[in-house]
């Protein structure tokens, strides 16, 4: 970390960081030097990029097959009009490399399957899995899990959500998600909608979670679930 030190604008940039306690210069340098893998640049991972990249991850890897779409951008907020039609992880890039220039942007405009997760996985540090179906998660924590790696994974449905952390050595994705359950056991946003600010909360807190495990800040959610009822206006917790 000392050979790569903040320059001068990133000093300025990231002051109330620097200031911050438990934080500071330490924990912004952890930031700098982090690798971070965003799967999924909709409504969950919008919010987790702008985030993170505000926050200098010095690599951010973003991964999204898909194109940006109009009934889309009510939740999916780093992607504008204009890029309708463009591939979200560009789109994303984009994004980020205007609001952050210091952040090294890396784009796999490609699906990750079980064929690919591997290697896509093993080049980062940190995976967030913001997918909405369970195969594909499930591919994710897979591939995280026998890499070694820790993964933040967030969930939406409607006008409720959860977040979690899976870790080496913790619960595993198994653990919460049982073998039998697959898609056709959730309700999909194009069947039953989505509360466009519901990404934003649970997708915010998935940013969230990463800084910590970055920075070494605070409690994880390794081994619990945070959930968030948007209606009620209240979080709770479980353990698992």
């Amino acid at each position: 970390m000392a050979s790569d030190p903040l320059s001068p604008a990133e000093t300025r940039r990231y002051a109330r960081h620097l200031v911050l306690k438990g934080m500071g210069g330490a924990g912004q340098q952890a930031l700098k030097q982090a690798r971070v893998l965003v799967v999924g640049a909709g409504g969950l991972g919008s919010p987790a990029i702008a985030y993170l990249a505000g926050a200098g991850i010095g690599t951010l890897g973003i991964v999204d097959h898909d194109a940006v779409s109009l009934s889309n951008l009510h939740r999916q907020v780093i992607h504008t009009s204009a890029a309708i039609g463009d591939n979200k992880a560009q789109s994303a890039g984009r994004f980020a490399s205007a609001l952050n220039p210091h952040v090294a942007v890396t784009i796999h405009a490609e699906r990750l399957d079980a064929g690919n997760a591997a290697a896509l996985i093993g080049d980062y540090d940190l995976v967030l899995d913001g997918t909405d179906n369970l195969a594909t998660r499930r591919v994710v924590a897979g591939a995280a899990a026998a890499l070694g790696k820790v993964l933040v994974s967030g969930a939406v449905s409607m006008f409720d959500g959860q977040v979690t952390v899976f870790a080496p050595g913790g619960p595993a994705f198994a653990d919460l998600y049982p073998e039998e359950a697959d898609d056709t056991d959730l309700p999909s946003c194009e069947a039953t909608g989505i509360l466009g600010p519901l990404t934003g909360v649970i997708g915010t807190l998935m940013a969230m979670e990463a800084i910590k495990l970055i920075t070494g800040i605070g409690d994880p959610l390794i081994g619990r679930v945070l959930t968030y009822d948007g209606k009620g206006g209240r979080f709770s917790e479980f353990s698992y």
